[in-house]
């Protein structure tokens, strides 16, 4: 809001402190992540700013921690890099492997969570639904209980049952941390929905199923595609639950940061964490279009 051309001088002191304090605050929230991005092309391996990057000598950057992605593993590393050398990236490579880990993994998850929340979702925003409260602070208990009590209690559970140290129990595991987050950012959704269409539907004929999928889902898929990033993101950035429930082979990316910071320090760390930050910044960004396209399509917005 711009400020008025009337307001005291009072009025525009505060107008511009407000301002300040925003910007600080924000600069010390992002701080901590956007110095990442630049000490991962550090030339040297420190996890700190060398003299002559600080002087911005094009020697003291380099791209050698981004290239160690993709040669960390190999049987072949220094080879020519032909079609077999790309191969043996794919096949052998530590990062790749992780990384195609966290993506299977968190495809998984995120199809098991979206469905499931979007369920639960529907279900509760009925107000017929008998307990709704009580069932929504279930469902979304894994969001509030500290994560090392879930991972405990998943931990005991699958060992009895037979699922830890498979790929079935971490995306179960990780599908049951993204839930409360698809039934949270869908029962946001639900709140501007307009139940008359639904009813106009059934009274021209239409079954359940279809006025769903022609009519329900279609105005609430941009809260349910919100929701399944969301459990993507969770599933993607999960530690504390791997480390208690996976076996040696089913590495993901942050348990491998994990275990590079606990074996041998490497700046190539920061590298993945950059590589991270971006495809956040992108999911995000994905998010804050879905909301505002739901907005639209609510009415609760400008077209």
């Amino acid at each position: 809001m711009a400020l008025p051309s009337y307001a005291t001088p009072l009025e525009k002191l505060w107008y511009w402190t407000y301002r300040v304090i925003c910007a600080l605050i924000f600069l010390f929230l992002i701080a901590p992540i956007l110095v990442v991005i630049p000490l991962s092309f550090n030339a040297e391996p420190y996890f700190t700013f060398t003299e002559k990057m600080l002087a911005f000598d094009p020697e003291g950057y380099s791209m050698r921690w981004y290239d160690l992605l993709l040669t960390f593993g190999m049987q072949a590393p220094d080879a020519t890099r032909d079609s077999a050398w790309w191969a043996d990236v794919w096949q052998n490579a530590t990062w790749v492997k992780v990384a195609k880990n966290s993506v299977i993994i968190g495809f998984f998850s995120t199809i098991l969570a979206t469905a499931l929340g979007t369920l639960a979702a529907l279900g509760l925003s009925r107000p017929e639904m008998p307990f709704r409260r009580a069932i929504m602070a279930v469902l979304i208990s894994p969001m509030i209980v500290p994560i090392i009590i879930t991972a405990t209690g998943l931990f005991f559970f699958y060992s009895w049952t037979g699922l830890a140290g498979t790929y079935t129990g971490i995306v179960l595991a990780h599908a049951t941390l993204g839930i409360p987050f698809v039934i949270i950012t869908v029962t946001a959704t639900l709140v501007g929905f307009d139940h008359s269409l639904t009813r106009a539907a059934a009274s021209l004929g239409a079954s359940p199923t279809t006025a769903f999928f022609k009519i329900t889902m279609p105005l609430i898929l941009p809260g349910v595609i919100s929701g399944a990033l969301f459990a993507f993101v969770t599933s993607f950035d999960e530690v504390v639950v791997v480390l208690f429930i996976a076996g040696f082979d089913q590495q993901t990316i942050p348990r491998q940061m994990w275990n590079g910071i606990r074996e041998q320090i490497s700046p190539a760390i920061l590298s993945v964490a950059t590589v991270l930050v971006i495809v956040s910044i992108a999911l995000l960004t994905t998010v804050e279009l879905l909301r505002r396209r739901s907005e639209r399509l609510r009415g609760m917005a400008p077209q």
